[in-house]
């Protein structure tokens, strides 16, 4: 019973809510209190308008952006391992999440959004926390560099007030929609739209000791804009487009237009719409279709609540647990569809306007969550009057900083030419094609990158007589060799057909492999090639500096050690004595160096 027992606890390692319990140990007061009741204020002020644009620029009504925060929000606060990381939906999911709305419908997206929290969970509890961490920089940078594009072209018929149909989930068919609507552009809205990026842009400029969020200030702006000239130009045709003329909702016993005043309530995700407006039909072929979007949707939430909460630690000096935060994650995404809410993940934007706002702990997102719930119930009327090229405006705003410009240009002026061409793929395949194309080609030329460099890195030298520790005193018959560097794959034909050409009178070969941290199996099969071949030529070897794991993993390769033949040494003393003995007895008659 003993071996399961300690899988079990092994497998508890992630301990749930491991951000929570960490700040309550360290210390936990009505200061810090009062401190997270602020921030999460502050948070939840911030939340409320992005968490309506992300779930429309999704393909979703904007209620279901409300619940996500209301309920991942508070999950994952409660059962993350992060202190200070704020979840709810995010501008990096919009890409995957729109093409799983157009084809599957809302019901199709909860679906695959609990699906996609139960691999989370699973990586999780299996510690892949760490591994997650490990996707290169490049591949980061390029691919949400090309979802701000996708975000941002997204946005232009709201915010021009394009007569422009329904979008396509392909890039390329968006850019020629809109296009061909560009004879539709609608003054007023644009007009809106002007207004409420400058305010988004002006207002922290400002630096007005008034603690309003911009988003806040823009949307008030905008709003109060477009019910002014709604209200003056009714019945013209000439009104602006808002959240209450664009969508509807019906419950089961009233109905309405804009956001439906109610807290998010409990139902199966499976009897939400589909694509046809029913409810969705599950079956095993539909579990099939899905799986490969909530495994991209998984490892896009494991990617962004993991640099979030590395962001966190940055500010704070703290240290997250990072399986732990992927099974609150996981979690969070397994609980909010079952609430009408879509994929969520830790928000960096949020996260940090949470640090800087005095957060001392998870209760911080807590309040936020409370906050947007106030606000759905409270306010619905009024979160209906935002007019659609706000939100756009705002999207604008979250794409730009999203793309983070600076970085994508300094990486592509010094950043090395194989990363610079990694950066420009992973941008182009997510812009052109979709972010799980353009991470899998992404990562798989990083991965190659690495192998070159590392190739590069591995070498085989012949070693100077006159050269140390060997001295000058080795016989003539005797070649030293020095391997340098990792033998794997990528490199070890290179490194040790080195090793073939010997002069002719070399009778003993000794091979430094002290420098070698590593030897996989096809070097292993390409030294037991080269050991064969120096038998056949009457050549000896003397492998030196060889860790005992390196030893076993030679003979269990069929390697083993055989007087005159091969042998390995600790050190280059014992090398040399054991060369000269083996010359030796080849020149006395003795056993032969065969």
């Amino acid at each position: 019973m003993r071996a399961p027992i300690e899988w079990l606890r092994a497998l508890a390692i992630p301990r749930v809510g491991a951000g929570l319990r960490g700040a309550w140990a360290s210390g936990y007061g009505l200061s810090d209190l009062r401190s997270d009741v602020l921030a999460g204020l502050t948070i939840g002020l911030v939340a409320v308008p992005l968490s309506m644009a992300l779930a429309i620029a999704t393909g979703v009504a904007p209620q279901h952006g409300l619940y996500t925060a209301i309920v991942a929000g508070a999950v994952i606060a409660l059962t993350g391992g992060s202190r200070y990381s704020v979840s709810g939906p995010t501008a990096a999911f919009v890409v995957i999440l729109f093409p799983i709305v157009q084809q599957y419908g809302l019901g199709g997206l909860l679906i695959a959004t609990l699906m996609a929290g139960v691999f989370l969970v699973v990586l999780g509890l299996a510690g892949l926390g760490t591994l997650i961490q490990l996707v290169p920089y490049p591949v980061v940078l390029g691919f949400t560099a090309g979802i701000a594009v996708v975000i941002a072209t997204l946005q232009l018929p709201d915010f021009l007030g394009l007569s422009a149909g329904t979008p396509s989930e392909h890039y390329v068919d968006n850019l020629v929609r809109i296009g061909q609507s560009l004879p539709t552009m609608n003054p007023l809205e644009l007009g809106v739209g002007v207004l409420t990026l400058a305010v988004l842009l002006l207002w922290p400029r400002l630096r007005l000791p008034v603690p309003l969020p911009a988003p806040l200030v823009g949307l008030v702006a905008g709003t109060l804009v477009a019910y002014l000239v709604n209200f003056l130009a009714g019945g013209t045709g000439l009104e602006i487009d808002t959240i209450a003329s664009r969508f509807e909702w019906t419950t089961a016993e009233r109905s309405g237009v804009g956001i439906p005043p109610v807290a998010p309530a409990f139902a199966l995700p499976w009897t939400l719409p589909g694509p046809d407006g029913r409810p969705m039909v599950v079956n095993l072929e539909l579990i099939q279709a899905l799986l490969g979007p909530a495994l991209a949707i998984a490892v896009l939430g494991a990617i962004e609540s993991l640099l979030c909460a590395v962001v966190a630690d940055g500010m704070t000096r703290t240290r997250h647990d990072p399986n732990a935060e992927l099974v609150g994650q996981g979690l969070g995404n397994m609980i909010v569809p079952f609430f009408g809410g879509i994929t969520a993940t830790a928000a960096i934007a949020r996260t940090a306007t949470n640090v800087r706002s005095g957060a001392r702990s998870p209760v911080a997102a807590l309040v936020h969550a409370m906050v947007v719930l106030l606000a759905i119930v409270a306010m619905a009327g009024l979160l209906s009057l935002v007019p659609m090229a706000a939100l756009a405006a705002l999207l604008f705003v979250i794409a730009w900083n999203m793309a983070e410009v600076r970085h994508f240009l300094h990486t592509l002026r010094s950043a090395p030419p194989g990363d610079v061409a990694v950066l420009l793929v992973c941008f182009g395949l997510t812009v052109i094609f979709d972010m799980v194309v353009a991470v899998a080609v992404g990562i798989g030329l990083a991965s190659a990158l690495f192998i070159r460099r590392m190739a590069l890195v591995t070498r085989t030298s012949r070693v100077p007589a006159v050269a140390e520790p060997y001295g000058t005193g080795l016989p003539s018959a005797v070649a030293v060799y020095d391997i340098d560097g990792p033998l794997f794959f990528g490199a070890a034909d290179k490194a040790i057909s080195s090793l073939r050409e010997v002069d002719r009178g070399i009778r003993v070969v000794i091979v430094d492999m002290n420098d070698v941290p590593s030897i996989d199996a096809t070097a292993i099969a390409a030294l037991r090639a080269l050991v064969d071949d120096m038998r056949r030529h009457r050549v000896a070897m003397i492998l030196v500096g060889l860790s005992p794991e390196k030893i076993v993993k030679l003979r269990r390769s069929g390697i083993r050690t055989a007087r005159g033949l091969l042998t390995h040494c600790r050190d280059h003393a014992q090398a040399q004595r054991i060369a000269r003995r083996w010359l030796g007895d080849s020149a006395g008659g003795g056993e032969a160096v065969t």
